[in-house]
């Protein structure tokens, strides 16, 4: 046989062998393929004050992680979650996410970060096309405000216009009730501060035609000291005092304002007070402080909501936060979406995310959709209810149904030009 021939048989069937071996491995490369590790960027305040914003969403995430990895992957894709300190600056929280996708090959972003830096994060979501969960800010406009509005970002956090319709409604039933007509607010001041206080403190004078609001202050974020705002409050004399101060700066002021007798000459009401990080810290808490709900275990009053947070607590020695069990549906969302798309895609993600519903502990009726129209979770728990200094610190919430929520909300939207 000619060189020429031997060549080409021999070339025939290195084709077929190929071929043959080819047939073999397809599927497992395939599987390889599709159990590649996929990075979750995590932005979040790691240090400084509020640093318990960081390390109780990290926490509760990290917790979810861990369930679906056991449970076979996002997808079938194993979670990394990459978790990076912003300081709370929104200017590093930008640079930050940025450096997760393009250096540490982030496929997803997970912005844990408070409303201060979630609107830069919310820009890189623009510039990159990645998609982005909004886990901690509640600042109104992020989700509401069209002109914002991405479709690869989405809110699975509270938002300030939701608690102020329910805390709206609570307080003037009391303000009715009790003739309390003189009204200050106390709240930090930046975003979130502004816009969640107007939106409460325009519930409030629609159901209690009568109130005032004699005296505004307006300490700045992470403020340290509060001698100027309670002096103005005192010297203001209202009947009740409103505030949005949350974390370690909602602390702060009560342990520095009980010095100066502030809560027996007033009565307050702090939308963020209910959480145990806050019920915890402040040195003597005092009773009979109003507070929409954040995080206790009593509230939902269901077994899954209480399982949930002792479960959290017996892996981390303390209960979660609000920013907890929202971090926690945040992952609960993703695997339900990477399930129903059967991709992590970014994109086939947000086409189903959009009008999904699934079973949460955190639900008022045991689920939480995310809205398509404007990409926030909505038919969370809301409530508000009286403080004690002790477990269970809240034993009562009142609330009101969610059809009533979105009622007034639907009417918010169109004085702000967001319908």
């Amino acid at each position: 046989m000619s060189r020429k021939k031997l060549s080409a048989i021999s070339r025939r069937s290195f084709l077929k062998a190929g071929a043959a071996v080819a047939g073999t491995v397809s599927m497992p490369w395939v599987a390889s393929a599709q159990a590649k590790t996929i990075k979750i960027g995590f932005p979040t305040i790691l240090s400084g004050r509020v640093a318990q914003l960081g390390n109780s969403s990290r926490n509760s995430a990290m917790m979810e992680v861990e369930k679906i990895n056991a449970a076979g992957g996002l997808a079938g894709r194993p979670i990394e979650l990459i978790a990076r300190d912003t300081k709370g600056q929104p200017q590093e929280a930008a640079r930050v996410a940025r450096e997760l996708i393009n250096t540490d090959g982030c496929e997803l972003l997970i912005d844990a970060e408070a409303s201060t830096g979630a609107f830069a994060v919310h820009e890189v979501a623009r510039d990159l096309g990645i998609l982005c969960m909004h886990t901690n800010s509640e600042t109104s406009s992020l989700s509401a405000d069209p002109k914002l509005r991405l479709p690869n970002a989405f809110r699975c956090a509270r938002q300030g216009v939701h608690d102020s319709v329910i805390g709206g409604i609570y307080a003037a039933e009391i303000a009715n009730a009790k003739n309390l007509t003189r009204w200050a607010t106390c709240s930090p001041d930046y975003a979130y501060g502004r816009d969640t206080t107007a939106e409460f403190v325009g519930y409030l004078k629609r159901f209690a035609p009568k109130v005032e609001i004699i005296t505004e202050v307006w300490p700045k974020i992470f403020q340290p000291d509060y001698t100027e705002a309670i002096t103005k409050l005192i010297q203001a004399k209202p009947q009740a005092l409103y505030s949005c101060l949350w974390g370690g700066d909602l602390t702060s002021f009560i342990d520095q304002a009980s010095i100066y007798a502030l809560f027996s000459q007033m009565q307050f009401y702090a939308v963020n007070m209910a959480d145990y990080t806050a019920l915890t810290a402040v040195k003597n808490l005092p009773p009979g402080i109003h507070s929409g709900n954040r995080y206790i275990k009593t509230f939902p009053a269901t077994p899954a909501n209480a399982t949930w947070g002792d479960a959290y607590r017996a892996k981390y020695g303390e209960y979660p936060t609000n920013w907890s069990w929202q971090n926690a549906l945040c992952l609960n969302f993703l695997s339900e979406a990477a399930k129903k798309a059967n991709s992590t895609d970014g994109k086939k993600l947000a086409e189903v995310l959009r009008g999904l519903k699934i079973n949460s502990p955190f639900g008022a009726d045991g689920t939480v959709t995310m809205r398509a129209e404007d990409q926030t979770i909505v038919g969370y728990a809301i409530g508000w209810g009286t403080t004690i200094p002790k477990e269970p610190y809240v034993p009562e919430m009142k609330t009101s149904p969610w059809a009533k929520v979105f009622e007034l909300e639907a009417e918010w939207k169109k004085q702000k030009g967001y319908a």
